[in-house]
């Protein structure tokens, strides 16, 4: 989906109507507090369901720590808006720094590992940072900080639009291509002359990045954060909605967030039988399709927007 190209503006069209919509029914009341609310949810997990896909889905990355991004992300915009006073535009965006920084000092010397030893590392980086905010006074502790309430739709529109864009982009660029042989072989990668490590670290930088910008869209969305909010089931959330919308899949990344936070909101009525009925909905999708919802096909599969190629050798 390269900018200009008819797939983008079709994509940017649909967008900006499917935005135009829903403010339209926030405006007139037609979707309350707790529609607008379920709204902006979805969008948060399409972030954080695209930034961790395009670690594990594109360069075949195995990392379950992808919560402490989101808490770096979170914590520091609250720092931003609520300590410093600053506009909440640039919260977001030192919000999404800070989670970039943390993701190349924990990517530089972690990514030279493998499979389950990965998994650990980022396993373990994300418990340091819970650990370490729990610890911390100054955003209050176990207790948690007060946060004001900033995040709106029109800020996680752009955010999830940006994010998709720019990850879609990247995959289809000769980074995502170097990414993508990375995931497939990375004996075969190397012997190519692709710098196997910096690829992973790019990877890893850029998807802590988009998380730590959906932290700060999460943070500005509840009164207040705690580290509790951050923990391993966090990230194993995240991680389910790469899985279940099928890896290496942009288009499944999307479907399964929003199909999952959907199943969520709706099961908190049935708070005795809502992780029963989550879990089930989970085992039926992976015993049915295995691959995943998408598998690895993108939605635009379905529609071509190619040109037939001319028959050649034919008088």
């Amino acid at each position: 989906m390269k900018i200009g190209n008819r797939s983008f503006w079709l994509f940017f069209l649909a967008s900006i109507l499917l935005y135009a919509v829903f403010q339209v029914l926030i405006n007139m009341g037609v979707l309350d507090l707790y529609y607008s609310n379920l709204l902006i949810n979805i969008g948060i997990n399409i972030m954080l369901a695209v930034s961790l896909h395009l670690i594990i889905g594109i360069t075949g990355q195995f990392s379950i720590g992808h919560a402490g991004f989101l808490a770096v992300g979170a914590y520091t915009s609250a720092i931003i808006t609520m300590k410093m006073g600053l506009p909440f535009e640039i919260a977001i965006l030192v919000g999404g720094i800070a989670a970039m920084l943390a993701g190349l000092v924990v990517g530089i010397p972690s990514l030279r590992l493998k499979g389950d030893y990965l998994a650990i590392a980022t396993l373990g980086f994300g418990e340091i940072v819970r650990i370490f905010f729990l610890n911390i006074d100054y955003v209050g502790g176990a207790a948690g900080m007060q946060v004001t309430h900033m995040t709106n739709w029109t800020y996680v529109f752009l955010g999830t639009l940006i994010t998709v864009l720019v990850v879609r982009n990247f995959t289809e660029s000769t980074h995502g291509r170097a990414c993508i042989a990375i995931r497939e072989n990375e004996i075969a990668a190397e012997a190519m002359g692709i710098p196997i490590t910096y690829y992973k670290v790019l990877a890893f930088a850029i998807g802590a990045f988009f998380a730590g910008i959906a932290g700060a869209l999460y943070a500005h969305n509840f009164y207040v954060i705690q580290p509790v909010n951050f923990g391993f089931l966090k990230s194993f959330d995240i991680l389910i909605f790469v899985v279940l919308g099928g890896l290496g899949s942009l288009s499944g990344a999307v479907i399964s967030a929003t199909f999952l936070t959907l199943v969520s909101t709706f099961l908190q009525q049935y708070p005795e039988t809502r992780m029963i009925l989550y879990s089930l909905v989970l085992v039926l999708v992976m015993l049915y399709r295995p691959q995943g919802l998408m598998g690895t096909k993108e939605i635009t599969d379905f529609f071509s927007f190619r040109k037939p190629e001319k028959e050649v050798g034919r008088g």
